[in-house]
């Protein structure tokens, strides 16, 4: 007898399930229901239409009810909400959203599939019409319809993460001034640590974006011609509308009202097979809890890809394939202008909460050779255990080759590599693409030493005020700046002045990047002294302070340009 599978929800996961089963199980009864009126589109394409990178709305709607009914024999039900689960009776109660009128259907296997909904924080004003947020095509058609209607010049965007940060830079592209509000002192902080979210921070103020960090919105305040946006502060800030983007929370509503498990971090509990508690019902994509498998612990991962691979394996499972998920590790890239940031395993400062025993190291690498023409630096941190050296976490930022490099520490962290696995990696080089000794060789060049001890390390935050800091650049270098108190002998006469240098104290290297003053290192250990390599060199000194290199107003300026009052 052919089976009867429901699945509550479409986009990402819903509908990879839906198209892996017919392909599964010609003769299987299966049914989609989708509460929105769209069954599959491409949620990440959004802000780029409001951007207008993408011209055309059609091409984010990837497939409609009839082609999916056509090419795989699927009923797509619209606008149907799925109000209740009757796990007893094996059937689901189901509202029309055009009539109002409800009906049950009966199921063998279920699929939940029902996404994440926008984190609304509980503020005065908070529904004003002048508020938005941005997750489906209705959303976005919201946002267009504003700007088209009502010419706007300012927006306020409430939240730094993935979306944040793509709407100010198509809200710019479309020649707004945009302005951020993050309650964290940094942006992408679930994804960057603070020191790597410098980089792109310092981008997005170079190009208009202006900033407000640490901070949060107390309340909103429409006054009909726009938004007053309060700050805990007590800075206030005008604005014609504002887009919520603090982040997300699981839709888990009808699998608690139904005596499904929830996990620890608000999530529906799954095991291996992505079952929940009851095993005739499975659930996938942003809903769900997995298993981080770098710190071994729950976690909540809104990503398309893995719930891309869900939806495909609870298909699987259904049809009697046996696949286990194997958790996921959380790998995200972000377009920022001109920039490219990306992140994959868990950040340093997960690993603190998790009191994981760990190393980190920074390098800022070309993404291609030098004599190339069109060079950029990328800049590289990369975390792993103390012990094996194996692949805990990385960041990249950088304008070039980013998505490539993050692509195999993603996989390096799935198969358990260590940094030693890294040097030994042999990946395609040619002049516009790479070097010789690939980024990524580099990596596991530098872990290795670090492990080994061939290239004691200081980081930043380790130094004080007493300590012997040395700067091994040029003389024309340190006129840009220096670290505080440093000592200055070139790279190229040190050699010839460690007599200038003390025997009783450790001395601390630093150089641009890390490169030459690793260099100075092996030569004051192989002359009696005691040294340590400044992790990163100036850059990430620069970065964790909190510097820039160059002096700027522009921050000062872009503050002043949004109206505070």
């Amino acid at each position: 007898m052919a089976q009867k599978v429901i699945i509550v929800g479409g986009v990402a996961g819903g509908a990879t399930a839906a198209a892996r089963l017919r392909r599964l199980d010609e003769d299987a009864e299966i049914i989609v229901f989708e509460r929105g009126p769209y069954i599959s589109f491409a949620n990440c394409g959004l802000p780029y239409y409001i951007g207008r990178t993408i011209k055309k709305r059609e091409d984010l709607l990837l497939l409609t009810p009839e082609l999916f009914h056509k090419r795989f024999r699927i009923d797509v039900r619209i606008n149907q909400e799925v109000l209740r689960i009757d796990r007893s009776n094996k059937q689901v109660e189901i509202r029309n959203q055009h009539d109002g009128k409800q009906y049950t259907e009966t199921y063998d296997r279920l699929i939940l599939s029902p996404g994440a909904e926008p984190f609304r924080p509980p503020v005065d004003g908070i529904q004003s019409k002048r508020i938005f947020t941005l997750r489906s095509v209705p959303d976005m058609d919201a946002i267009e319809s504003f700007i088209v209607q009502n010419k706007p010049s300012r927006a306020v965007i409430v939240g730094a993460g993935y979306i944040g940060l793509e709407m100010a830079e198509n809200l710019r592209d479309r020649g707004l001034l945009a302005t951020v509000v993050e309650l964290a002192p940094s942006v992408l902080p679930a994804a960057l640590d603070p020191e790597m979210a410098w980089y792109v921070q310092s981008h997005l103020e170079e190009k208009g974006v202006a900033l407000w960090l640490d901070d949060a919105v107390s309340a909103f305040e429409d006054i009909g011609v726009g938004l007053i946006v309060k700050l805990k502060s007590g800075t206030t800030l005008r604005c014609d509308f504002a887009i919520l983007s603090a982040g997300v929370k699981p839709e888990v509503k009808l699998a608690k009202e139904a005596g499904l498990a929830i996990g620890s971090r608000g999530g529906i509990e799954v095991n291996s097979f992505l079952q929940t508690s009851d095993p005739d019902i499975y659930a996938i994509g942003d809903a769900i809890e997995v298993q981080n498998p770098v710190i071994q612990q729950p976690a909540l991962i809104p990503l398309a890809g893995p719930a891309n691979k869900q939806g495909r394996m609870a298909a699987d499972n259904i049809c009697g394939l046996k696949r286990t998920y194997p958790g996921t590790v959380g790998t995200g890239i972000l377009k920022i202008f001109d920039l490219t940031a990306a992140m994959t395993g868990v950040t340093e400062t997960a690993l603190q909460k998790a009191q994981v025993d760990y190393e980190k190291i920074y390098l800022h690498p070309a993404q291609h050779v030098g004599y190339y023409p069109g060079a950029k630096l990328m800049h590289i941190k990369a975390l792993f255990d103390k012990k094996q050296g194996r692949i805990l976490g990385a960041q990249i930022v950088g304008a070039d080759g980013v998505d490539r490099r993050i692509d195999l520490l993603a996989a390096a962290i799935q198969k358990s590599m260590t940094v030693y696995d890294l040097m030994d990696l042999e990946l395609a080089y040619a002049p516009p693409y790479g070097s010789g000794k690939d980024p990524i060789n580099m990596v596991g060049f530098v872990g290795a030493n670090v492990l080994d001890g061939t290239m004691p390390q200081a980081h930043v935050s380790q130094l004080r005020e007493d300590d012997f800091i040395l700067d091994v650049r040029t003389d024309a270098e340190i006129k840009r700046g220096s670290i505080p108190g440093a000592a200055h002998i070139p790279l190229d006469d040190l050699r010839a002045r460690l007599a200038e240098l003390p025997a009783d104290k450790t001395i601390y290297p630093f150089c641009g990047v890390g490169v030459r003053s690793y260099a100075a290192v092996r030569i004051l250990l192989q002359n009696g002294f005691q040294a340590k390599n400044i992790n990163g060199g100036y850059l990430t000194w620069c970065a964790a302070s909190g510097m820039s290199i160059k002096e700027s107003e522009n921050a000062k300026r872009l503050k002043e340009e949004f109206g505070i009052i």
